[in-house]
This record gives C-alpha cells, structure tokens and sequence, in this order.
C-alpha cells in the first residue's frame, strides 16, 4: 500500500533540503504520495473532514518538515490540533488512526552537534510531545529521519546520498 508523506514547509522554492526529498518522494510515486499542507492550503484553513478521510485512506503517514526553533512548524501543529478531533483520532469511537504508522523526515538547520548530548537534545526528546499525541491515539511510530545542517550549503551529493536513505528508510 502507498504512504503518504505530508509536507509542511513554508518556502519550497526556497528549500534545499525538503525540496530535493520531494523530488526523489515523486521518482516513487508507487510507494508515495506527496501532500504538502502550504501548496493546498496557502492561507491554513484546513478542510478537516477532507483531511481525516485523506489520512484514514493510508496505513502509513509520514511528516516531513523542517524543525522550527526546535519545534514541529507552527502549521503543523495547527493541522494536529484540528484535524485530529475528538471522536475521530480519540475519545468515543476515536480510533481513525490506531494501528497507523508514522514516521518523521526533518530536517534542521543547524549541524548535528546542537542535537546530541551534552550540548544539545534530541530530536526524538524535542518532539516528544508530538510522538505521544500518535502513540495516545494508537498509532505506531516507526521511523526517524534526520538531516542535519540544512543552512551550510549541503553539497549536491550529500543530498542525493541522503535522499536516497530516507527513502531506503520508509519505502521497505
């Protein structure tokens, strides 16, 4: 079955990182589809029911966004908060997404060394609060997918080379 990957991104056009995912996501257009919440809904005003049936048609989701100031993008969590609606991901007869994976492409602008001990914290501990939200709701989270150092000019071939690892990563 396909995956969806949703998108949160406020500039592709000025991407580097999320831009060359998108394109290596569209080679396999047989194992994804790409959704990005900004190309559909420029002014945020989410279309939930749209949504809800869009994410019950799929058994793996996947979020892809860059990491904003440590945090999940604000549109992001705009979209959690209204789509995932009582009585739909939990509550009575909430249970639209048990038994879902996800799973995270992010990307982040600094390098590796802000997010590992001592400095730093991981991406993992940074988005706690967003994995539990899934796990609350009976969703499986699978895979962590992380580039870092988005802001110093990744070379062409460190691109590919990770592109091709996110996809090695969730296509199987």
């Amino acid at each position: 079955m396909k995956k969806l990957v949703i998108v949160t991104h406020q500039d592709l056009s000025a991407s580097v990182v999320n831009k060359n995912w998108i394109n290596e996501l569209e080679k396999h257009s047989d194992t994804f589809d790409v959704h990005s919440l900004y190309t559909k809904y420029p002014d945020l005003n989410y279309d939930v029911k749209s949504e809800q049936a869009l994410i019950e048609s799929y058994d793996e989701i996947i979020f892809q966004f860059p990491l904003h100031w440590f945090s999940t993008p604000f549109a992001l969590k705009k979209y959690i908060d209204q789509v995932f609606t009582y009585g739909w991901s939990f509550g009575p007869e909430g249970d639209k997404i048990q038994g879902k994976k996800i799973g995270f492409a992010i990307s982040t602008g600094g390098g590796e060394e802000n997010y590992t001990a001592p400095k730093g914290i991981s991406i993992k501990e940074l988005l706690n609060d967003f994995t539990l939200t899934f796990k609350f709701c009976g969703a499986e989270i699978t895979n962590f997918h992380v580039f870092h150092g988005a802001m110093f000019e990744p070379s062409p071939s460190g691109l590919s080379s990770d592109a091709e690892k996110y996809i090695a990563k969730f296509k199987g």
